[in-house]
């Protein structure tokens, strides 16, 4: 597949020269929506294939001398005036069969008769036909010296040669020719191949000398851009085989430049580096700063090649500002200074009366403007830009150019999430109320609701959710669940009265009852429940809702629950008798479905319970056949047990079992979460009084952690809606290195290592001799992105090599990074995992101790019992053993006993002890340099237990030669190895020379199965 920015740079150069747009310039996909375009504005897939196969279609029939429309295939009339697909189809193997009798024919056919035929089979296959044949042809082409020759030979090679083919290393070769050859026109087709093909193979070959190709002095601008755009494709495909560090700088100072072409194409390259590394390419801001500052203050006639409609280097501007968009404002007085003077000015130029009044014109002035907007949002940290850029978007909110409307309110809602901009924002509510109401593009109109949303605080929310169901009415069936959820956030978050609160989610299920969730319904009863103060209100509002002819099913389940809780609130009112309420309720069960019916059965048996004056009437109800014989299992379950529970139980006993609902836990809303996962991540804006402050940190009162169930909700009832939405920080950067996890990975390769409210991180290893494999799996728990995520491995005695992760993990998102690990020789410190990235605009350092002990190097080995006894009895030198004894915490199991130490690594020995309770194993340790025996007894003491529940001393076994004259109250093995008394005992024995160090890695104390109270003596000889 072609990339455009890579095939035509030098169509763009000709095009900025005529004045007009090239194909595939960035300006093309700034992010502004030209006309009659969907707001997803860059074009990829199949479009950009078709726009990719008409322009090779006419560089083809240049390449032989053709008008496009001329003949093409052999046989003499136009190829598109076929009668049929059927005769289309035989011309095309007539053509296809003479193609492949020239090239098996005993005559060797010149540069040119090869360059056509090969011209031909690309034009055959870009109709639609497969090609099985002429691959070598191309690549033969590319030896020779003529450019038109080696021009359809890498053509040929781009589109139709696999990355996985065999004639990859052919390519490689004649790849590697054209780049040592100096010849910027041959060099550049070269970059144009690799970056089209991209296959793993071509970047492992020349990932190490584009760079040199890019920052070498004596490199034509043409080749720097073709090689600073290949670098960038490879790093896209192959990011780990990119190797950047020593070029760094050297790619950094591209941006300094005097071609601008090559700073385009730079400024690409590190935007996506920097958005892996920010670090390494900091040094970038300051040159992109003077660069802009320089491309802004410019008159258009000092950047004639690069002005486009009146608009000095719109393309590379976009690209700048985007590249600083990677960093946090600078920190440097001067330089900060510089960059608003910049931000000002596009501010100010956008003021300005156009000076055409072409779409060009405008389009590339207001991508300018759009992407500078972008970075006053992302730095906010100065008011006065901010105010000026909400203006500015205010001003856009009427234009009579629907994209810009589109993108005045998709920028606002950022905007209003901000302390500095949130109150301008608000000066706009009734422009944007006004375009909810008379937008015609409904996707303008989903903007503007999400900029309500965002705009929404406790001094316009009625308003607010007012308009928002005033519209819901209306409403495209594709928004409306999304609205539903918003104004139930709004109604719970922003709600005083209670009473409004109620009344406005009874309101929308009565006009939208199909796309309210459960979770809205859910709320609403929790709510009630957990307020005794707003009980009696619910339940007569509900009560008069459930009187209209026709009620969404939402409202009955609402109404059933809330009557069968808080019914006896307004029964003293003749109009809500205990009978008017039964009779209300029956009276919708035959039209609601199932769970539904189950509730109501269950608000009857309630109505026993408050109401025994309807008894009678509701055991009727339940004794029906329609109940008793439901086809239903469950409405028959419970129709059955209510009616047995109504009969024989007391009334004391009733009034326990069928008491009111207890007050809820106070816990977070899902109802956020569930719209937050139904915009994807990143898509909704932050609202709150409280708002982003300073480099998108948040107000330590408020925050969406706790609504995302990340951290404990308050447990004061004084406030039940606000204390469900309060809002924390975000976390404070780790700095301890976390090891709450690591035991639990001594017998075991599989698990969850480390995890907290943001970030969870599991574990799969493998091992075998002295090297392992471990897959580490990082999982975003929340629904907002984590940028600039990196992370890297500190050890000092393993070598671990580790994969490049990518710098953004998406919300609810999973991904994996490989570490390969080598045991040199013996150690005791485990590697430390260290985790850096940015969540909500604040950096989190995270450090886990990865479980990679000296026992996950162990191999199995089998011992006859002579052997082991013998090898045994050998190894009696202190620094062959280790030993300890331990208390066990539970009762010994014996299978769990026997899969804890198989896990362990060893291989366990059956009828090797002559004690049948005792287990032995044996393995050998590997390592780089040496290998280790190691003999293995764990030794449990039935009889430690003491009645008073004190450990009594070890017993010794007089059938082992190694256990006989132990003391129990310390191990007499080395002065460095004694211990306490205990109920158990771990010894380590063996030839390995820092015994201490085996002990610490070998403490099976730990592990040992925690499921008896018993004596345990384990020992270790290796």
């Amino acid at each position: 597949m072609f990339d455009l920015e890579v095939l035509v740079t030098t169509e763009r150069e000709r095009s900025r020269k005529r004045g007009g747009l090239a194909l595939g310039d960035p300006a093309a996909s700034s992010g502004l929506r030209f006309k009659n375009r969907r707001p997803e504005v860059p074009a990829s897939g199949d479009n950009k294939v078709k726009i990719c196969h008409c322009f090779i279609r006419k560089l083809l029939c240049c390449s032989v001398r053709l008008n496009p429309d001329a003949t093409f295939l052999s046989g003499g009339g136009s190829f598109k005036k076929g009668k049929s697909k059927e005769a289309e189809i035989k011309r095309i193997n007539k053509e296809l069969a003479n193609i492949r009798s020239k090239f098996k024919g005993d005559k060797a056919l010149d540069g040119y008769s090869k360059k056509k035929y090969v011209c031909k089979l690309l034009f055959i296959f870009l109709l639609g036909h497969d090609i099985d044949f002429g691959h070598m042809e191309a690549v033969n082409l590319l030896s020779s010296n003529k450019y038109t020759e080696k021009q359809i030979g890498y053509l040929f090679i781009s589109v139709l040669v696999n990355s996985n083919s065999d004639l990859i290393r052919l390519i490689n070769n004649g790849i590697k020719n054209d780049l040592a050859s100096r010849n910027p026109t041959f060099m550049n087709l070269a970059l144009h191949c690799i970056a089209n093909v991209g296959s793993r193979e071509m970047a492992e070959a020349f990932a190490s000398e584009i760079p040199r190709v890019l920052v070498a002095g004596d490199t034509m601008d043409s080749v720097k851009q073709s090689a600073a755009l290949c670098l960038l494709r490879l790093n896209r495909t192959s990011p780990d085989l990119v190797p950047m560090g020593e070029w760094t700088t050297r790619v950094v100072h591209l941006l300094n430049d005097q071609h601008l072409g090559v700073v385009t194409a730079a400024t690409s390259l590190i935007t996506t580096l920097a958005q892996k590394n920010p670090d390494d390419f900091k040094t970038s801001v300051s040159l992109a700063v003077a660069r802009l500052s320089r491309i802004v203050t410019s008159a258009s006639i000092d950047l004639q090649d690069y002005t486009y409609y009146f608009v000095a280097a719109p393309w590379l501007s976009v690209k700048l500002l985007r590249l600083l968009q990677c960093y946090p404002p600078p920190e440097d007085a001067a330089l900060r200074s510089r960059l608003t003077e910049c931000l000002e000015t596009i501010l100010n130029k956008a003021q300005e009366p156009p000076k055409s009044k072409k779409v060009q014109h405008s389009n590339a002035k207001n991508a300018v403007l759009f992407e500078a907007i972008a970075l006053i949002i992302h730095h906010d940290s100065e008011p006065t830009l901010l105010v000026r850029a909400c203006n500015q978007l205010g001003q856009f909110l009427q234009h009579r150019e629907t994209n810009l409307r589109y993108l005045a309110l998709e920028s606002m809602c950022t905007l209003a999430s901000s302390e500095f901009s949130h109150e301008a924002v608000k000066t706009h509510m009734e422009t944007v109320i006004n375009a909810l109401k008379t937008e015609r593009d409904v996707s303008v109109r989903q903007r503007a609701v999400d900029l309500l949303y965002a705009m929404c605080d406790r001094s316009n929310a009625k308003q607010i959710v007012a308009e928002m169901l005033s519209y819901l009415e209306t409403a495209d069936y594709s928004i409306r669940e999304e609205i539903v959820l918003k104004v139930a956030i709004l109604a719970e978050k922003y709600a005083v009265d209670y009473t409004w609160y109620v009344d406005t989610i009874l309101n929308l299920i009565r006009i939208a009852g199909d796309y309210v969730s459960e979770e809205v319904w859910y709320r609403v009863i929790q709510i009630v429940i957990n307020r005794d103060d707003v009980q009696g209100y619910a339940a007569k509002t509900v009560f008069e809702a459930l009187q209209a002819p026709a009620c969404h099913e939402n409202l009955v389940k609402v109404g059933g629950y809330i009557l069968g809780e808080f019914g006896n609130l307004i029964a003293g009112d003749s109009r809500s008798s205990p009978l008017v309420q039964f009779n209300l309720l029956h009276s919708k069960f035959h039209l609601c479905s199932v769970p539904t019916r189950a509730l109501l059965l269950s608000a009857y048996i309630k109505f026993i319970n408050l109401f025994p004056e309807v008894k009678a009437t509701i055991q009727d109800v339940l004794r029906s056949d329609s109940q008793l014989r439901n086809a239903d299992v469950e409405l028959q379950q419970r129709a059955v047990e209510y009616l047995r529970l109504s009969c024989i139980a007391s009334t004391d006993i009733l009034a326990t079992v069928l008491e009111e609902m207890p007050p809820f836990p106070e816990r977070e809303s899902s109802i956020l979460a569930k719209l937050k996962k139904k915009k994807g991540p990143g898509k909704l804006p932050d609202m709150d009084d409280s708002r982003r402050s300073v480099n998108g940190s948040t107000d330590s009162t408020h925050s969406f952690t706790d609504v995302l169930n990340l951290n404990p909700a308050p447990s004061s009832g004084a406030n039940l809606l606000i204390d469900v939405f309060s809002e924390s920080s975000a976390p404070a950067a780790a700095t301890d290195v976390s090891e709450e996890n690591f035991p639990r990975f001594v017998c075991k390769n599989n698990g969850v290592i480390y995890e907290n409210q943001l970030l969870q991180i599991g574990l799969k290893s493998e091992y075998r001799q002295n090297l392992g494999r471990m897959y580490v799996f990082y999982g975003n728990k929340t629904s907002t992105q984590f940028l600039s995520f990196s992370s890297s491995v500190s050890s000092s005695d393993l070598n671990v090599h580790s994969k490049a992760v990518d710098p953004v993990i998406e919300g609810g998102a999973q991904m994996q990074q490989i570490l390969n690990i080598e045991c040199v020789s013996d150690f005791s410190d485990a590697p430390v995992l260290n985790i850096q990235f940015r969540y909500g605009g604040a950096l989190q350092n995270i450090a886990v101790k990865l479980p990679v002990m000296l026992n996950k190097f162990f191999q199995p080995t089998e011992m006859m019992s002579q052997d082991f006894f013998q090898r045994w009895k050998q190894l009696g030198a202190p620094q062959q053993e280790v030993q300890k004894i331990f208390k066990a915490k539970h009762p010994m199991d014996t299978e769990v006993a026997k899969a804890k130490i198989l896990g362990f690594g060893v291989a366990l020995l059956d009828g090797v002890d002559p004690n049948p309770a005792n287990f032995v194993g044996a393995g050998v340790v590997h390592t780089k340099t040496t290998q280790v025996g190691c003999l293995l007894r764990l030794e449990p003491n039935m009889q430690a237990q003491t009645p008073n529940g004190n450990a009594a001393p070890p017993a010794t076994d007089p059938s082992f030669p190694f256990g006989a004259g132990l003391p129990g109250s310390h191990l007499g093995i080395c002065s460095r190895c004694r211990g306490e008394q205990g109920d158990g005992f771990v010894g380590l024995k063996g030839t390995w020379p820092k015994s201490h160090e085996l002990k610490v890695a070998f403490d099976l104390a730990s592990f040992l199965p925690p499921d008896g109270r018993v004596c345990e003596r384990l020992l270790l000889r290796t």
